[in-house]
């Protein structure tokens, strides 16, 4: 009798103590495979810290992801994921047979870089296939794809003065990141996104974009209001070559490609502007005669061309453009064009020519 039953316990324990060693070893062994993979990504290298197991929800978890540009001098990370995490979902597998996931991004950080003249400083995601990046590191058909808590930066660190843009709390869910097409041969992943622009102003975005076109047909909408227009000045200096001394705004950006090709608009709403201030502008040393005067003449346009009678004015910029262009990323290029278009909205009343002098 005790032989009879030896046999199974002696079993049941090899196979307890497997499991045992499988758990312990196997998140070593997806980690080195997983910095393998992301340790050659084009113009960027990515590693994580190491990886969770949770076998009971079907789930893993990737700790400390930092993907990092590898040539020229930028200073902070493109992206930096403390915690992701993917579990598979019981119901399609269930009831779909089918095996997909859902992924939660926790505190991810995004940090864009215009590096000037000196491309190599520039950091847009450029020169790396993410979509094959991503397919590394979750090798699944993903139904949603969620950011909480995230942020995301625009920075200029070569700039005078320095540029940082950022939207905080960002919120957001991306659905239907599929390659197979619906009856009306369309494929449609949607983008549904909140945050805080400059940390105070409200922001909500969508948008809906196939996939796997390469950023090549898209809808995108975008408004933020109550921006403190002061927040703005390193921007406004920067690329505008003037200040805001008060004020406040709302922005709304529409944009569709198709076929590569992109048309839309930025519509700035600005109230209660000031833009020239004498404390401010002419007896600071930091600023040339030249630049005082010219935001003298900006500051007396806009207070010629605002609505009096509600101390407001609006502008519409047209937005256009090709996102294939020489050299530079289908997305980098949208991110040019929307720029561009956010300078130019804010230049757009001012006709006369800006001074060279800083």
């Amino acid at each position: 009798m005790k032989r009879r039953y030896s046999w199974p316990l002696w079993t049941f324990a090899g196979i307890a103590v497997l499991l045992i060693a499988l758990h312990i070893a196997l998140p070593y062994v997806v980690r080195d495979y997983l910095n393998d993979k992301l340790a050659n990504m084009g113009d960027y290298r990515g590693q994580i810290t190491d990886v969770d197991l949770a076998w009971w929800r079907g789930a893993y978890k990737i700790n400390g992801l930092k993907i990092v540009k590898v040539d020229g001098k930028v200073p902070v990370p493109f992206v930096n994921a403390p915690l992701i995490d993917l579990s598979v979902s019981w119901h399609s597998l269930w009831y779909d047979h089918a095996v997909v996931a859902q992924v939660k991004f926790f505190k991810p950080e995004i940090n864009f870089v215009d590096g000037g003249a000196n491309k190599q400083n520039s950091q847009t995601g450029q020169g790396t296939d993410w979509r094959e990046q991503l397919g590394k590191l979750l090798p699944i058909t993903l139904d949603e794809v969620q950011i909480n808590d995230g942020r995301i930066s625009f920075r200029n660190f070569n700039s005078k003065p320095p540029v940082n843009m950022n939207a905080t709390d960002v919120n957001a869910s991306i659905y239907n990141l599929t390659n197979v097409v619906d009856k009306e041969g369309k494929r449609d992943a949607r983008f549904e996104g909140k945050a805080l622009l400059l940390g105070h102003a409200p922001l909500e975005t969508t948008a809906t974009f196939d996939p796997l076109s390469n950023f090549e047909d898209f809808e995108f909408r975008l408004r933020a209001k109550d921006i403190e227009l002061k927040s703005m000045n390193d921007f406004a200096s920067a690329y505008g070559k003037f200040d805001f001394n008060a004020g406040h705004g709302d922005v709304v950006i529409e944009a569709k490609a198709k076929k590569a090709q992109v048309n839309g608009y930025i519509k700035p709403l600005l109230r209660d502007v000031e833009v020239f201030n004498w404390q401010q502008d002419v007896e600071n040393k930091n600023k040339s005669i030249f630049r005082s005067v010219w935001e003298a003449l900006v500051g007396g346009t806009e207070t010629v061309l605002k609505n009096q009678a509600r101390n407001q004015f609006a502008t519409k910029v047209e937005l256009s453009g090709n996102v294939h262009q020489q050299n530079i990323s289908a997305f980098e290029a949208f991110l040019q064009i929307l720029r561009n278009g956010f300078v130019q909205a804010f230049n757009a009343r001012y006709e006369r020519p800006k001074p060279d002098a800083g």
